[in-house]
């Protein structure tokens, strides 16, 4: 029988697996799911907790009826590939695994199945946008709109609408579209940024568990060729003490499979001359040197220098060297810490955490920093596969990562995009959990009715659990509570009840203290208590709206707060800003806009709820929470943050939120959430 630890873990892997593909599947009437299918299923696998009908709905946008008959279609297909979805009466559906090996294998065939072939057709915007991306950067011809649309099977007015999805895209890489009267329309653009285009959107889409393997499939190179690539890679990373992560290794063979690609066509990357000699300075260059050495010798194909060049543009924008006994002053140069203690400051500033003089996190941005500025010059494509998750899970680290991104930009000029931004905040949320660590102990008082015995026993238990994180300042028997000081203690744990009030926080336990007790008390030091009502006010909550995009839900929450003369005039200017950076949206329905600097006059939250969801960043949206914090607070925003990561973590609680329709309901409800 397998533990409930290897069971969640499948679950999460499960979990990966289907998320990594649900955008890249082909959707046609053949599929063994169809796109809702998939979706629903993901949702299933990413909770052992049951998930409303209604919750299904709302992410998909259609209705309770529909999605009953989906979870009944799915539920055949799993029946017989050991799963099942069964309802749980008044909480919703729950995918039960009854054979991990035959469901295993059903999702590794459900992956295998899945790839982009010459009959695929897309049906949602975002596969049409690749697709004629695709297409664009793959032909040496002009490509008119009614070819497009005849191959997707849509109108030419729904691709000139895709078209400016194509074009935002396109400008990112400096690649222009040009048209031609009745030939139709062809790109432009220097080679290295074709390039660094075509790698992100030709041949390195996520999907296939690309995070997992080395090897890649391009359609010009067999994979004997690839796997020879690859070992020449890896010989001379090993040779030169070069140390990469899988991902990046991976990302270099796709650009060198690509550089072997263009220059067999005649295509060359053509660099300007300061900027080669600068490329050629650089200590990676010898690396490429040696790698392209051993490649040209095998396939007859000659690199010249810019070509290199461009290899090394690669080597230099991932984390390389093994630091070991060095100081960060003897790595990195002094601008690049100048940013960071920039942006550090301005995270100060704005959040009052005081990590600013934590020397790990100043190191870790040091070493980060070099080549993620160097990514970012060059314009390198980088993906980030936690993104999600690190949104959902750490938005404060990920806002304080928006913060930093931001100053980093006005003192190096080079802009962080959202996968860069991600990564930052892994190091801003280590940050935090560091801090939480050194923080001081709580204190709490044990109270015993049965005897000295019974007392000195939970006193000992509790100094041998918790250690130096809890201070045990001694015991007490119920009658002396009256005489007991509350100012200098957080909480009481007592084995008996307290029924008189006191002033602080009261855990009960058994008199011979268990784990579950021990867990209870973890729970409650690790757990910010309190009442939120500070942070709302009856009028600026806008229950059951019929808003239809995110425009319209911003400018009326904007009005009413100018209304009452709290928030300045850029407010609304400064949100936009902020949400041009990454989307606010965090999944499960919940959006959390706020501006990109404090434009409020106090702290408080103002929320909106939606009969049906909006479109919020492609991810849909019918709960926000708009965040505003006073112009230079030095409030601790910790408990407010750990509301907003407990909503947008909990199906349930968003559900029964959306549902209300009264101040009172919702701040009770809220209430009791923050406090459980």
């Amino acid at each position: 029988m397998e533990t409930i630890w290897k069971r969640w873990n499948k679950k999460i892997v499960l979990y990966l697996l289907l998320k990594d593909i649900s955008k890249n599947i082909e959707k046609g009437e053949d599929d063994m799911l169809a796109s809702r299918s998939k979706k629903i299923l993901q949702e299933l696998v990413a909770t052992t907790n049951p998930v409303t009908g209604l919750y299904l709905a709302n992410i998909n946008q259609v209705s309770v009826r529909t999605i009953r008959n989906d979870i009944k279609n799915l539920d055949f297909i799993l029946k017989a590939n050991g799963a099942r979805i069964s309802s749980v009466m008044g909480k919703g559906y729950q995918l039960e695994i009854l054979n991990y090996e035959n469901f295993n294998e059903f999702i590794k065939n459900f992956i295998n199945q899945s790839s982009f072939q010459n009959s695929y057709v897309p049906k949602t915007s975002e596969e049409r946008v690749i697709y004629i991306i695709k297409k664009l950067l793959l032909s040496n011809d002009y490509i008119k709109m009614e070819q497009l649309a005849d191959e997707m099977f849509v109108s030419k007015s729904t691709v000139q609408k895709d078209f400016n999805k194509v074009k935002r895209i396109f400008y990112h890489y400096e690649i222009h579209l040009k048209s031609k009267p009745n030939y139709g329309l062809k790109i432009s653009g220097s080679e290295l940024k074709l390039r660094f285009c075509m790698s992100e959107y030709v041949f390195n889409r996520k999907g296939q568990e690309e995070e997992k393997q080395l090897k890649i499939n391009l359609s010009f190179l067999s994979q004997d060729h690839l796997d020879c690539i690859l070992e020449i890679i890896l010989r001379q990373l090993k040779f030169h003490q070069i140390s990469l992560p899988d991902i990046s290794i991976k990302n270099l063979l796709v650009h060198i499979a690509i550089a072997y690609k263009r220059i067999k066509q005649g295509h060359n990357v053509i660099l300007c001359k300061t900027d080669l000699e600068n490329i050629k300075n650089q200590k990676e260059y010898s690396v490429a040197k040696d790698i392209v050495r051993e490649i040209q010798d095998i396939f007859h194909v000659v690199f010249p220098k810019e070509e290199i060049a461009y290899i090394t543009i690669h080597l230099l924008g991932t984390k390389m060297l093994k630091y070991t006994n060095k100081k960060v002053d003897q790595i990195i140069d002094n601008r690049i810490l100048k940013a960071i203690e920039y942006a550090l400051n301005k995270v100060e500033e704005k959040f009052h955490l005081g990590i600013k003089e934590d020397e790990e996190l100043i190191f870790n941005l040091s070493l980060h920093l070099k080549p993620a500025i160097n990514r970012c010059k060059y314009q390198m494509n980088i993906r980030n596969p936690m993104l999600h998750q690190i949104k959902s899970y750490y938005p404060l680290a990920f806002d304080i990562a928006v913060v930093a991104s931001v100053a980093i930009e006005e003192y190096t000029k080079i802009f962080f995009n959202e996968d860069e931004v991600g990564y930052l905040a892994l190091h801003f949320g280590a940050a935090i959990e560091r801090k939480k660590l050194k923080s001081i102990p709580k204190k709490c008082l044990v109270v015993c009715a049965s005897g000295m015995g019974t007392a000195q026993l939970i006193y000992y238990k509790l100094k041998s659990y918790f250690g130096s994180s809890l201070e045990v300042v001694g015991t007490t028997e119920y009658y002396k509570l009256e005489q007991t000081d509350f100012s200098k203690i957080d909480f009481l744990v007592s084995s008996i009840p307290i029924l008189k009030q006191v002033e602080v926080p009261v855990l009960e336990v058994n008199v011979i203290i268990n784990e579950n007790d021990l867990k209870k008390i973890e729970k409650f030091m690790l757990t910010p208590k309190g009442k939120i009502n500070p942070y709302f006010y009856k009028d600026l909550f806008f229950l059951q709206r019929k808003f239809k995009s995110k425009e319209e839900v911003l400018n009326h929450l904007n009005k009413r707060l100018l209304q009452r003369n709290l928030v300045e005039d850029t407010f609304l200017e400064a949100i936009y800003e902020r949400e041009k950076i990454a989307p606010t949206s965090f999944g499960n329905l919940v959006a959390v806009p706020h501006p990109i600097t404090a434009k409020a006059k106090k702290t408080f939250l103002a929320v909106c709820t939606l009969e049906q969801p909006i479109d919020w960043g492609e991810k849909p949206v019918q709960l926000i929470f708009l965040l505003c914090v006073k112009k230079n607070s030095q409030e601790d925003l910790q408990q407010m943050y750990h509301l907003l990561i407990k909503i947008i973590q909990n199906h349930s609680i968003v559900q029964d939120l959306i549902k209300v329709r009264t101040y009172k309901e919702f701040r009770d409800k809220i209430e009791r959430y923050i406090n459980e």
